[in-house]
Formats: C-alpha cells, sequence, structure tokens
C-alpha cells in the first residue's frame, strides 16, 4: 500500500480508534498497526475500506482486553481529552455533530465493543449495513438489530449540548476570573441546579473523586476548594476547546500540566464539569507537572468520595 495513504486515511481511522476507545495513546497506536498490517498485503482493493475494517476490528480486540482494566480503575474514568487549536487535528477533521464529547464517549463505554462499533460506524461514520457486516463479520440482519438496540439505549442517556462558542467564552472567562480571585457569584449562578461534577484522577495522588458530585451546593463547594488552592498553589489557567466542548488548561508555574476541564452548557447554564487531572491521560497534550500532585498529596489525603 502506497504509504502516501497514510497521510490521506490517518483522519478516518484516528476517528474511529479515538471514539472506539477513548484513548489518544490507544488510538494512535491502533491506527500504526493499521497501517503496519496494510503494508504487509499488497491486494487491496479500496484502501480506504480496507484501513476502516482493520482499525475496527483492532479497536474491538483493544478494548475486549481492556475491560479488566476499565472494571478496577480507580474512581471515575473519563476520557482522554482532545484539546482544540487554530488548526483542526485528526480528530476534528471528521467530527460530526456531539460524537467527540466526553459525555458521548462515557456514554458509548456502556456498549460492548461490538456493539460500539456497529453503532459509531452507522451513526456518525454513515457507513451502509452491508460494509459494517464485512467490517464487523456479522450479517447485515444482525448489524441492523444490533444498531437500533444500541441506538435506543444511547438515545436514552444522551446529552443536549446548544453552546455557543461566544457562550462557552463567556463560562470560561466567569471560570479565569473567579480563580483568579474574583467574586465567584456570577459562576455559581450559572450552574444549573442539578449540575454534576466528574473527576478522574485514576488515584495517582491529588484529589480522586470516588464518585461524581451531584448538585449546585455540592458542586459549588468543589469548585470553591479548587479555586482556592489554585490560587495557593500558584496554577495557572487558560481557556481551550476540549473535545468540542468550552474549556480550561491548569498548568503549573513551568507550564507542566496540572488537569483539563470541560464544560457541558446548555441554555446558558453548566450542567456538567468533567476534570481529567490523571497525568497519564494528559501526556499527549504536553509535559506534565512533576511537582504538583506531591504537593496537593501534602495538603491532605486527597479523597473525596460522594453519593
Amino acid at each position: 500500500m502506497d504509504p502516501r495513504l497514510y497521510t490521506e486515511y490517518r483522519p478516518l481511522m484516528f476517528s474511529i480508534a479515538y471514539r472506539m476507545t477513548g484513548s489518544v495513546s490507544d488510538a494512535e497506536d491502533i491506527v500504526q498497526e493499521a497501517f503496519l498490517r496494510a503494508g504487509q498485503d499488497a491486494d487491496v482493493e479500496s484502501p480506504k475500506a480496507y484501513l476502516a475494517t482493520v482499525t475496527t476490528r483492532l479497536a474491538i480486540d483493544h478494548l475486549r482486553s481492556a475491560r479488566v482494566r476499565r472494571e478496577s480503575y480507580v474512581g471515575t474514568w473519563l476520557p482522554e481529552p482532545l484539546i482544540g487549536s487554530a488548526e483542526p487535528g485528526p480528530a476534528e477533521l471528521a467530527e460530526t455533530s456531539d460524537s467527540l464529547s466526553m459525555a458521548f464517549l462515557v456514554l458509548l463505554e456502556s456498549l460492548a465493543p461490538a456493539e460500539r462499533a456497529v453503532f459509531l460506524l452507522r451513526e456518525v461514520f454513515g457507513y451502509d449495513y452491508k460494509d459494517i457486516a464485512a467490517v464487523t463479520g456479522k450479517t447485515e440482519v444482525a448489524c441492523r438489530q444490533i444498531f437500533t438496540r444500541a441506538r435506543r439505549h444511547i438515545d436514552e442517556g444522551r446529552p443536549r449540548f446548544e453552546t455557543s462558542r461566544a457562550e462557552g467564552e463567556e463560562l470560561t472567562s466567569l471560570f479565569l476570573a473567579a480563580a483568579d480571585g474574583g467574586d465567584m457569584t456570577s459562576l455559581l449562578e450559572r450552574l444549573a441546579p442539578d449540575v454534576v461534577f466528574y473527576g478522574d484522577s485514576g488515584g495517582k495522588g491529588e484529589t480522586t473523586f470516588i464518585t461524581p458530585v451531584f448538585g449546585r451546593d455540592r458542586v459549588a463547594e468543589v469548585i470553591r476548594i479548587q479555586v482556592q488552592r489554585t490560587l495557593q498553589l500558584g496554577a495557572l489557567l487558560r481557556p481551550t476547546r476540549v473535545n468540542g466542548q468550552p474549556g480550561i488548561l491548569a498548568c503549573d508555574a513551568d507550564g507542566g500540566l496540572i488537569a483539563v476541564i470541560a464544560f457541558d452548557v446548555l441554555d446558558g447554564q453548566v450542567q456538567a464539569i468533567r476534570a481529567v487531572a490523571n497525568p497519564e491521560k494528559l501526556r499527549h497534550i504536553g509535559p506534565v507537572s512533576r511537582t504538583w500532585h506531591l504537593r496537593w498529596r501534602d495538603q491532605g489525603d486527597g479523597r473525596h468520595d460522594e453519593s
């Protein structure tokens, strides 16, 4: 297979692998492995179909082997974040609707690997059932049945987002102003009554949220604590886009990454806040803070359990 096809089809392959696994590093590995296998097969009639098939099957195999690790994960599991930039990345080139949002990717975790593949190939990438059957090794009838069940399940839990870029920038500005020592009232007033906070540190040393935090009052208290620690320990915050949603990067004074925070917004209110602080999930973005987790751990035991 012509190596130049790597540039042409890598965005599609990465988009499939990332949505399947929720991991940038795993998606990159899957894409590389798919191209290695393609390079060993000289008889490829349709490179696009072949590469999509190999990528999907590798992702299914990966998910089956990773399920035990997911089940033993410490605290809340969130996907590895994708950070927006002036130039679109591989996944953004193939972005469709809200299929990159953290909420959507977490919802996909409730589907079995093969179900996830069928659903994504049909719903997000627009494959017909004949092609999906060829990719997954199932019959067209089975694929239709799987998709119907999966879509019903996903639609029941699919969140609604209607965030304009201007609205997202306004909300992140309120958060940044509060973290810079300003009045937190305006920010807290934008929290929905049933807002949820999800914190993913993987038990790596800083605050570990064993379960999500529910409700405006409890989430407001979490924000107050985090902002206070931010000010005390000298963290720097800057706005960004996280999986297509408004968000914030938190870094130490040397630029080392501490956390990535994403906001789900509907009707001008924050419906959910997702904070990824597991250093293993941030390395693809840039250098991770070497001292922050130890400094936070020195502040206390760092475990937070809400029910």
